[in-house]
């Protein structure tokens, strides 16, 4: 814990010498009783980019109330947010991981240069929460979170939809089955308001694991719009200041224990395979070393429990009715899968967050006895193609497609396969082998969401599989196998992989094999060339390829 004998923000307004500083204060409507109370930032993420955030500024409000209720000062700075959605399928999806680092850095950049006692972070979607946690586990000043919430489900010819169906509705359109005056009502319905997309994406998964992991209030599965949000939203402001007074910090929280209960519950709702990789960089951030092992370990242990779209036909809201994470936790814990006497920012351990939830709905969260699978929805792969290791969503991989052995279709850049994949070209029994898209290679590892949409919109999801040394958004299904490592930028197996080439995938038993000798590899790794992208010299692009590490590793600056 940090110490408590002087108040941070006393660097800046006591003393003589600081008079021009509080005059920068007063000359913004501070008053001088304000800066006699601790200074919390409103670390806020708002912006009309994108519906997880558009509303921030309304949650932001609520906060400010809160510690203004309780005796703070707050003042608010915002952080950069990327819209994974919009920069899909294009040379923008390069910028999305990489902004986790900017998010990350810019926070420590304010609170450290202004001196600031405490922070609200105000969080939603895929980079932003992870970044922002990141930077509460360095920091390790009083933080605690707040997230935008999920966003309702849409409907479309009186059928439940959301953004996966959507992005699966383009291939329906090229083979004729809908038109594209359907496609364009589609997309005004899917979608129906603000909040993180409607789908158990990174953007829900990652701020359900904030309640798991102890830094947010219980509560993260109420809807974006409903009024209860705004309540727990005036409730966390209130709660920094309790976090203040009593000097709990993000590594008194973020400990061994509660990474392993966000793996626990990561695995019970089948969240998207990006956790694995922020997990582990938040980890970093907080000193400690998350091994795959770990990950291994909890997902053998914790049955799957939830499926939400993208792999069963539920949505986020369905989740909040039915209980939430809250309730999610209370039944692993009476199962003895969850560590129950860690602290959390609420001021209490999990047992006491916990203990009079319950499960409302076992259509939606089911029973511990009659899990989806009584493993984890997360799977993780070796092999001589991926020695360093590989992830599947295996929640959302069809039964029929769990073992699979077929022909490469080799390319290096998305927009090949994609091409290939829409023109006919990606025949039943094939493997779609997309490389150089690592974090490295990529460089930023992109989501291979469009190509994985285009095989399911194209009839192909139980026919094709597809893996990559890049990543996966929450919203893909089907048989698809990312961060294959070593990545093809550092001369990894997957480099080595020539069109025709056999690749088998055992989902069940976690292997992926290359169906070639040893010595063809090594006369083929004796003449590898490395296929290199082009990056703008001087660009945050090319400084991130040459810091990035390994995507297992959380794909962290070395």
């Amino acid at each position: 814990m940090k110490g408590m004998e002087e108040v941070k923000s006393s660097i800046v307004t006591k003393g003589l010498e600081r008079a021009t500083h509080r005059a920068l204060y007063y000359s913004m409507g501070f008053r001088p009783a304000d800066l006699d109370k601790p200074l919390v930032a409103i670390v806020n993420s708002h912006n009309e980019t994108m519906p997880g955030h558009a509303h921030l500024d309304v949650i932001a409000k609520a906060v400010r109330e809160g510690v203004l209720a309780a005796g703070g000062t707050p003042i608010e700075f915002p952080v950069i947010g990327v819209c994974d959605g919009l920069a899909q399928g294009h040379f923008g999806m390069k910028y999305p991981l990489a902004s986790r680092e900017l998010i990350c850095d810019s926070i420590e950049t304010m609170m450290n240069a202004h001196a600031y006692d405490a922070m609200v972070l105000i969080a939603s979607c895929d980079k932003i929460t992870p970044g922002m946690l990141m930077a509460a586990a360095r920091l390790n000043v009083p933080a605690v979170f707040i997230t935008g919430g999920p966003m309702a489900t849409g409907f479309f010819n009186g059928k439940k939809v959301g953004y996966t169906d959507l992005m699966e509705a383009s291939g329906l359109v090229t083979r004729g089955i809908m038109t594209e005056e359907e496609l364009a009502e589609f997309e005004q319905n899917a979608l129906p308001g603000c909040g993180n997309c409607n789908l158990m994406g990174t953007a829900n998964s990652m701020n359900f694991l904030t309640e798991s992991l102890g830094m947010a209030l219980p509560g993260v599965a109420i809807p974006a719009m409903a009024g209860k949000r705004l309540a727990l939203a005036r409730e966390t402001g209130e709660k920094i200041m309790e976090l203040y007074r009593k000097n709990i910090c993000p590594r008194d929280i973020l400990v061994q224990e509660a990474f392993e209960n966000a793996i626990a519950v990561d695995m019970a709702i089948g969240g998207s395979s990006n956790t694995v990789l922020h997990l582990t960089a938040v980890a970093h951030a907080a000193g400690i070393k998350l091994e795959m092992s770990t990950f291994e370990k909890v997902c053998a242990r914790t049955p799957h429990l939830v499926k939400i779209k993208p792999a069963g036909d539920h949505f986020p809201e369905d989740l909040y009715r039915a209980g939430g994470i809250t309730a999610i936790m209370k039944q692993l814990a009476d199962n003895g899968l969850i560590h129950k006497d860690i602290l959390t920012v609420s001021g209490k351990t999990v047992s006491e967050n916990i203990e009079f939830a319950a499960v409302t709905d076992t259509e939606i969260i089911r029973s511990m006895n009659a899990p989806y699978s009584p493993t984890g929805g997360i799977t993780f792969l070796y092999g001589n193609l991926a020695p360093g290791g590989a992830v599947c969503k295996s929640a959302a991989v069809l039964p029929e497609m769990r073992k699979h052995q077929g022909p490469a279709r080799v390319f290096n850049e998305e927009e090949d396969a994609v091409k290939a994949i829409y023109g006919g070209k990606i025949n039943p029994g094939d493997v779609v082998v997309i490389r150089y898209e690592g974090p490295k290679g990529g460089p930023g590892m992109r989501e291979q969401l469009t190509p994985t949409s285009a095989i399911i919109g194209m009839g192909l999801g139980d026919k094709v599989a597809l893996i990559t040394d890049g990543r996966f958004s929450g919203a893909t299904r089907g048989a698809a196998v990312g961060h294959i490592s070593p990545e093809a930028a550092e001369g990894g197996p997957i480099a080595l992989v020539e069109e025709g080439d056999i690749i088998s995938i055992d989902i069940d038993n976690g292997r992926i094999e290359l169906q070639v000798p040893d010595e063809e590899l090594a006369r083929r790794q004796d003449k590898w060339l490395q296929y290199k992208k082009e990056v703008q010299p001087g660009s945050y692009l090319e400084r991130y390829s040459k810091l990035v590490g390994s995507a297992m590793s959380g794909a962290i600056f070395k």
